[in-house]
């Protein structure tokens, strides 16, 4: 790489990831000041944990990320063993179909989900709340799900399933055995990338969550409208800490998976 073309990248960085240092810098900060760094302190991470709003929305956003990505997985794999199995031109418009809730802006989702409970809360009296946040969170995690999985599908061999029934598997048998091991890596990433989305959505969450149910991302932007504490700052750093794991678990999956498919090369 050029130097120019080094220079250009750690200046990216350094505008991308700067103030999410002075975040975490300041969690660790003895006074409330945003702009002093006065001395050490782990005193907000203790208020932190001692808070009942935010751990409760923690705990919520855990619950529902969960059962999101667990029920997303499962129908996105299946979605995707449905669209690998599709003739060329079907599969390509189903394929832009299932990518069409990855373009299309969030807001014109969350509203979209809003106005669909709406309509069923009058007829089935549906609340708002952990039901209506599960179901729009797995509207958003499916196509993460299959984005995930369908490349795992493409790069198997295309006779092992009929091969595994041959030697006397049956349908069930040879999809557990054969097929599954062979899409894994891509159904843990799948997983992993809809736990991460459904961890950290705002823009859904808020317009399809209730007064009895609220994710944590709709609970910081509640408290920082009155005023920033510093256990903000404690908690979005434990936040980004999460998500970095999340993706080095992911990368080192997908590195794993590579290799062994002897599709790996060094230095990309």
């Amino acid at each position: 790489m050029k130097k120019s073309g080094k220079i250009y990248l750690a200046l990216v960085l350094l505008f991308l990831y700067v103030p999410i240092f002075v975040l975490i810098v300041f969690s660790f900060n003895e006074t409330k000041s945003r702009s002093v760094f006065s001395g050490f302190t782990l005193d907000w991470y203790r208020r932190l944990f001692h808070n009942r709003i935010i751990i409760s929305s923690l705990v919520n956003t855990i619950i529902i990320a969960v059962v999101a990505s667990i029920v997303s997985t499962v129908l996105g794999t299946l979605a995707a063993i449905g669209i690998h199995h599709m003739k060329k031109v079907p599969k390509a418009i189903v394929m832009n179909i299932t990518n069409m809730p990855i373009i299309n802006p969030e807001i014109v989702t969350g509203v979209s989900l809003m106005l669909l409970f709406v309509f069923f809360s009058a007829r089935m009296n549906l609340e708002f709340g952990f039901v209506t946040l599960v179901i729009a969170h797995i509207t958003f995690d499916v196509p993460y799900v299959i984005l995930n999985v369908m490349p795992k599908f493409n790069q198997m061999n295309p006779h092992i399933f009929e091969a595994a029934q041959d030697l006397g598997c049956s349908p069930v048998s040879a999809f557990r055995k054969v097929v599954l091991p062979e899409i894994m890596p891509g159904v843990i990433s799948g997983f992993l990338m809809s736990f991460t989305y459904s961890l950290d959505d705002f823009v859904v969450s808020y317009f399809t969550s209730g007064s009895t149910s609220q994710t944590l991302p709709i609970t910081i932007y509640s408290m920082t409208r009155r005023k920033v504490s510093p256990e903000i700052n404690a908690l979005s750093t434990l936040i980004f800490i999460a998500v970095v794991i999340i993706l080095i678990v992911k990368n080192i999956i997908e590195t794993k998976s590579a290799k062994k498919n002897g599709t790996y090369r060094e230095g990309i």
